[in-house]
Order: C-alpha cells, then sequence, then structure tokens
C-alpha cells in the first residue's frame, strides 16, 4: 500500500530529556495504524511533532504527508492539511452546545457573522454519521464520556480529516463505547479515512488495527503486520518492554502474620445518595469487609457506585451520607473527613490522578511528601533535604523513570505518574489502601511492576480493596471479589471459582445476592438502622 505519511529520523529533545532519538513511522494510505509502547516511550511526543503541536524547529527530522514535506508551524497548519489529533484529555468546551464545540474557530459564516442554522444543520449530518442520535444545541457537558470522544470525532470530520490521530480514545469508556468507537474507526477506514490510534489495549489493536509500530525508549523499534499470526500479544509486549513477561501478573506472596485475614476494614450497611438528587441511593445497603494481607475487588459496569463507595468512605467525599458504620480491626472508627479518614489508616489512591491525585505544576518530591508534611517537618517546617531524601528512595524502589525528583510530575509519562501517586500514599504508612483504577492508561510493563507494588503490600499485611474495570486484572491479583450493580452489591466471588462469565453474570443482576461469608451486624447498627452519626446528611 502507498504510504500516506512518512516520518524519518525523527529527534525531540526536552531540557535533560530525550524524548525521540531517529524514528521513523510509515502509515500507508486508509489503514488503521496503532502506536504502541511503555509509558513515556514517546508515542504521544511523536503524534505532538506530526500535528504541530511541537512546530517545526523545535525537531530534528523529516515529515512527507502525501509525498509532500511538511513543516507545520501549529496546529492549524496541520489541520489545513487533513490532519486531525484527539487528545486522551478532550479539548471540548463542557458549557457550551454540542454544534458550538464542533465548529469552535471553525464556524460557518456569512459576510462575517456566524450562520447558526446552517453550523446546526451541518452538525446534525456530522453527529449522524458518528452515529450519535443527540440534539446539536445539547450542553457537552449533559452527555457521557463515549459520546463526548464521538463529538470530537465529529469535530474533525468537520476539518475534513484525511488523517485522523488517537490518543488512548478508549482509555475512560466502559466495554460498549469502546466497541462503539471501534467500529466507528472501521466506517471511517472504508471511507478512505487514515488513522492512527495510540492505546495500551492491545486486544483493540487485534480487532481493528492493519499494521502497529512499537516504540521504546524513545526509539522506533519495529512494525509489525497486525493480521500475521505470528504477530501475538506476546510478541508486541516482547517488543514493547524488551523482554518476555513469562506472567501478567507477579506470583503471589501470601502474608504470614499470625492474623492473616483476620478483618482490618469492615463497611455496614453504607447507604449515600446522589450529591444533587437526593431521592437517587448511589450506594445502598453496602457491606464488605477486608482482611489482613487480602486484596479484595470490587467489580462493577460503569454506575454502579464503586467509585461513589470508595470516595464516601474515605472522608465522605462524595454523595450525601444516609447510614452506615465503618471499622478498623473490630472497632468503629469516625472517618467523615478526609483527615479522619488518614488518621484511621485509611488511603484512597483516586481513579483521576491529574485531576485528585496529583498537583501537577508541582515537583516529584513535593507530590511524594504531601500526605507526610508532619513526619518531614522539624520545627513546623519540612526539612527539604530529608523531603528530597525520601522521594529519591521513592523513585529507586518504585522505577519511577524521571530525570531527579525535582522534576515537574506533569511531564512524567502516565504509569510513572501514577508511581509518583502510589508512592505518597505509601509513604503514609496505611493499613488500609483503596485503590481505584490503579492502572488505568498504564502500559503492560507498569502494570505489571504497580502489580508488584500491591503484592508486597498485601504481603506486609495491609488491607488491599482493589476497583478495577479490567476483570483479568481482578481474576489475577484477587483473593474475592464483589460484584456491585446499581449501587448494591450483587454477590461475593472466592478466587478458586472465579471467572469472567460468573463476574458478568453478578454484575448485570437486578437483585442483590446476599454475599457469601457477610459478617453479622455486630455491634455496629444493622442494616435498616438510624445513624447515630450527628452529621447524618452531610454533603462532601
Amino acid at each position: 500500500m502507498t504510504p500516506v505519511l512518512q516520518m524519518r529520523s525523527i529527534v525531540k529533545t526536552f531540557p535533560g530529556v530525550r524524548a525521540l532519538s531517529d524514528v521513523t513511522l510509515s502509515v500507508a494510505r486508509g489503514e488503521v495504524h496503532a502506536l504502541c509502547g511503555e509509558n513515556g516511550a514517546g508515542k504521544s511526543t511523536l503524534m505532538k511533532v506530526l500535528s504541530g503541536v511541537h512546530p517545526h524547529g523545535s525537531y530534528e527530522g523529516e515529515i512527507l504527508f502525501d509525498g509532500e514535506p511538511c513543516r507545520f508551524r501549529d496546529i492549524r497548519a496541520s489541520e489545513e492539511r487533513g490532519i486531525v489529533i484527539i487528545h486522551q484529555e478532550l479539548a471540548l468546551v463542557p458549557h457550551l452546545s454540542i454544534a458550538e464545540n464542533i465548529f469552535l474557530g471553525n464556524e460557518p459564516a456569512r459576510r462575517g457573522v456566524v450562520d447558526w442554522r446552517e453550523a446546526l444543520r451541518r452538525a446534525a449530518g456530522l453527529l449522524r454519521r458518528v452515529g450519535l442520535d443527540e440534539h446539536p444545541e445539547t450542553r457537552v457537558a449533559d452527555i457521557g464520556v463515549g459520546k463526548q470522544q464521538l463529538v470530537e470525532i465529529a469535530k474533525a470530520l468537520a476539518k475534513n480529516v484525511r488523517l485522523l490521530i488517537l490518543d488512548e480514545p478508549t482509555a475512560a469508556l466502559n466495554d460498549e463505547d469502546s466497541a462503539k468507537l471501534l467500529r466507528l474507526m472501521g466506517e471511517l477506514k472504508g471511507e478512505g479515512i487514515t488513522s492512527i490510534l495510540i492505546s495500551h489495549k492491545l486486544n483493540e489493536i487485534a480487532r481493528i488495527a492493519d499494521s502497529v509500530t512499537i516504540l521504546r525508549d524513545g526509539r522506533s523499534i519495529e512494525t509489525l503486520d497486525v493480521r500475521d499470526p505470528a504477530t501475538t500479544e506476546e510478541r508486541i509486549i516482547r517488543g514493547m518492554v524488551g523482554r518476555d513477561l513469562d506472567s501478567r501478573f507477579p506470583d503471589r506472596t501470601p502474608y504470614e502474620g499470625p492474623d492473616a485475614g483476620e478483618p482490618v476494614l469492615e463497611i455496614r450497611d453504607w447507604t449515600v445518595r446522589h450529591p444533587l438528587d437526593r431521592a437517587r441511593k448511589v450506594v445502598d445497603g453496602v457491606s464488605l469487609r477486608v482482611g489482613r494481607g487480602e486484596i479484595v475487588g470490587i467489580a462493577g459496569l460503569m454506575g454502579a457506585g464503586r467509585t461513589e463507595l470508595a470516595m464516601s468512605v474515605f472522608g465522605r467525599s462524595y454523595g450525601r451520607y444516609e447510614r452506615g458504620t465503618v471499622l478498623r480491626n473490630g472497632r468503629e472508627v469516625r472517618t467523615r473527613t478526609v483527615p479522619e479518614a488518614v488518621a484511621q489508616g485509611i488511603a484512597y489512591v483516586t481513579e483521576d490522578r491529574k485531576q485528585y491525585g496529583l498537583h501537577l505544576d508541582d515537583s516529584v518530591s513535593r507530590n511524594i511528601s504531601l500526605t507526610s508534611l508532619g513526619a518531614l517537618a522539624r520545627r513546623g517546617i519540612v526539612d527539604g533535604h530529608e523531603e528530597r531524601r525520601v522521594a529519591e528512595r521513592f523513585r529507586r524502589t518504585m522505577n519511577i523513570k524521571t530525570p531527579n525528583v525535582l522534576e515537574r510530575v506533569g511531564r512524567l509519562s502516565g504509569g510513572n505518574q501514577q508511581k509518583v501517586v502510589l508512592s505518597k500514599w505509601i509513604l503514609a504508612d496505611p493499613e488500609v489502601l483503596v485503590l481505584d483504577e490503579p492502572t488505568r492508561g498504564v502500559d503492560v510493563g507498569a502494570k505489571f511492576e504497580i502489580y508488584t507494588v500491591i503484592d508486597r503490600l498485601a504481603a506486609e499485611g495491609r488491607a488491599i480493596l482493589l476497583i478495577s474495570s479490567e476483570l483479568p486484572e481482578l481474576l489475577g491479583l484477587c483473593d474475592r471479589v464483589y460484584t456491585m450493580a446499581a449501587g448494591r452489591l450483587t454477590g461475593e466471588v472466592g478466587r478458586a471459582e472465579a471467572t469472567q462469565e460468573l463476574l458478568m453474570r453478578h454484575m448485570t443482576q437486578d437483585s442483590p445476592i446476599p454475599p457469601a461469608g457477610t459478617p453479622s451486624p455486630g455491634p455496629g447498627p444493622g442494616p435498616g438502622a438510624p445513624s447515630t452519626d450527628p452529621d447524618e446528611g452531610h454533603q462532601a
């Protein structure tokens, strides 16, 4: 097939870091070309070079599009040639309508005045083309993330896209929305539109891509034909990490203390209402336990209430508390605020590390020390030398890839940012660690490293509550898995009998199933008992 794009000997350097080193990429006309590599391999940087985010002159090398040299000075210049990039963080304005977002900066006009009737007409056609039945005047804030991705593609189609670049487009989508997006990519391919797909999800690459180029440490390693039977997931992983991963999960190291398995965290009859819609229960009568040295999973489809449960337990950070009890080591504890939860030895690693987990404009060392400033202070002043020493220790033990601990954390790759978040909470020495999608947007190599950390924490006797949308992850790591649907627990499955099919069946139940081994209410308020908490109804 004829190459529509060629990138030759691309070199891109940032202060202290060579992000790309002699990278070559060739994309055939009309194909879906996948780009794979570990976090920090240079995938997004390469696409930013192509799309003009990093303008000509800021890098070395040559770009040919349709056989002609390209020297893009900005994004608008690349879009004029039909190259459009959709970043992982969507570039939509939530309080504007779908039509306003589609034509933002590209509005149809007559005599210098925006023709909104024409904009709405064209927007409706574009929405039909991407399979959305939303009205063009609907606010973007009022539609889900999956539909927002389709709006981004409609926006690209409005610019007469010829080469569409999608950076981790399904990272925040559920299975249904991901499948819809992949189907649309296939339809666009049928219309002659070439796509470059950056993804860590190898099953998606096998499903939709024609070829895959692997980057490692800022270098292009090889390009493989996805349709070749020899191009297996294991083959791609070997190219990405430079070695074979004999297992996707580390061998489990059990906790061998005399109190192994004894309940550390117990949640009883936990009920929380939506912060705005008081008639809606987002968590409804949930009771669960996590034992010492255990890794316990929570599985559920989008909207099942998993994150709402975790955030509401962790300092009432979400929703309106109605009733329920938290026990640590058999004793009822107060977790009404985040400081109270932390003081009780509970840590929460959020699913949204960029918004809630990190200060992106601050250094690695400052982010790691945030939960333990008191321990690092002398006479009320943080000891900067000790802060950096501790951060350097975590940089080595967690294998955080950064030039130094003074580097701005926003410059790190997603996997390394996630390691910084984990380091921050490990430094706080929690007894209970709640992990909400800890490997979202993380490549297979970094995932294995994070799994190893989780296993080590459990082997030390900590209680781990793991929320994940990836069923193989739950099956590979957890001793037990609870399932949730519509805010309620619908089942509890042990490691020995757990399968993806069984978990999915419980995740789609209409009514709750009493989990096996659910503890009796004991001394705390039982199911349906009125709350004794003076802050009942508190909204975090």
